[in-house]
């Protein structure tokens, strides 16, 4: 039988929470035949190796230095045999018997992308990011600079898309995200430029250029330990708004000149803000 899924999850320092990530793949996933590779980005916290003789289904890799999500989640893939590739988080849990259900889905559909699935936190509080339009001019101004949640309005964050829906969506998160490995491999991947951040909004946005669908699956859902493994401070403040320049320097600069020079000022300008916030 050929192998169906390969789930990539890239570790660094979070030991614990890859621990009851992969004891929750072990409890859920059935039915289907997969295989897990964690690939270890440099962590300076050895612990992870504790996790290689309680988990000896898993292919364990280390990497020599930490180059960034992106680079570690496309050397991973390297060794992948599954037909679709699963994207996820060390800090995430899965929450059920779902697996099965998002295969069968993506196999229906003709011009499958990518797909996410409902993501909260540890107090059960829905995350936004698990469905998201393209960044441009009009929704990013609303991200950067309001707490504007209008209701049922095609913002950012698509609110306009019920939390339990089943529907297309621009953008959804590299935290978990399910993709064939063929379709992947043909788009070339993440794109390494991006250390961390901003890679998963890049990749779905090339999938939909391309002409693929990407979906959100609210059905069912995930447990995200959100920023348990992110220190909000001046790296990662480089680090995300970095990532929003690439972004828009790669799709905007020539296209969009207009557009381009307004996201421009407002990252500068936001960057600023959380600068002085961080002192």
């Amino acid at each position: 039988m050929s192998m169906k899924l390969s789930i990539i999850i890239v570790n660094y320092n979070v030991t614990q929470l890859l621990r009851n990530c992969l004891l929750s793949i072990q409890k859920y996933i059935e039915k289907a035949e997969y295989e897990v590779i964690v690939i270890d980005n440099a962590s300076t916290d050895s612990s992870w190796g504790d996790l290689i003789p309680e988990f000896p289904d898993v292919q364990f890799i280390s990497s020599k230095n930490n180059g960034g999500f992106s680079k570690a989640n496309n050397q991973a893939i390297q060794e992948a045999k599954g037909e679709y590739l699963l994207l996820l988080n060390p800090d995430t849990e899965l929450e059920g018997f779902y697996m099965k259900e998002l295969l069968d889905f993506a196999d229906a559909k003709p011009e499958f992308g990518c797909l996410g699935v409902r993501m909260h936190d540890v107090e059960g509080n829905f995350l936004p990011e698990s469905k998201r339009s393209v960044p441009d001019m009009f929704n990013s101004f609303e991200k950067l600079f309001t707490n504007l949640k209008k209701n049922n309005s095609k913002s950012y964050y698509r609110n306009d898309i019920g939390e339990e829906e089943i529907a297309d969506v621009d953008v959804i998160t590299g935290a978990f995200l399910l993709i064939k490995k063929e379709v992947y491999k043909n788009i070339g991947g993440l794109d390494e430029s991006y250390f961390m951040y901003g890679e998963d909004i890049d990749l779905c946005y090339t999938l939909l250029r391309k002409g693929y669908k990407n979906y959100y699956y609210g059905k069912v859902s995930i447990l995200h330990h959100k920023g348990e493994s992110t220190v909000k401070n001046d790296v990662y403040l480089k680090r995300f708004y970095g990532a929003m320049q690439i972004f828009i320097d790669k799709y905007y600069k020539d296209d969009k000149p207009m557009q381009y020079s307004f996201l421009k000022a407002g990252l500068k300008l936001r960057y600023q803000i959380e600068k002085i916030k961080l002192k």
